[in-house]
């Protein structure tokens, strides 16, 4: 199921960045690659920020470590 879900996550993410959208990585610009492992494969909790125009158009779609959550 993780497979399933790393591979749906990645063309999300992909499709994102084709369109235009910039994708960062704990502040760092990233790659779908790169945000779907460390989402699903790693055992960090990860939330994205959607980052809007002054146009309500998606631009950045930043995620980030949650380092203290409960």
């Amino acid at each position: 199921m993780a497979e399933s879900n790393s591979d749906n996550l990645y063309q999300n993410l992909e499709q994102l960045r084709m369109g235009g959208v910039a994708l960062f990585l704990d502040g760092r610009p990233s790659t779908p690659e790169e945000i779907a492992y460390r989402c699903l494969e790693e055992k960090e909790v990860y939330m994205p920020d959607y980052v809007l125009d002054d146009h309500g158009i998606l631009q950045e779609l930043r995620y980030d470590k949650v380092s203290d959550w409960k």
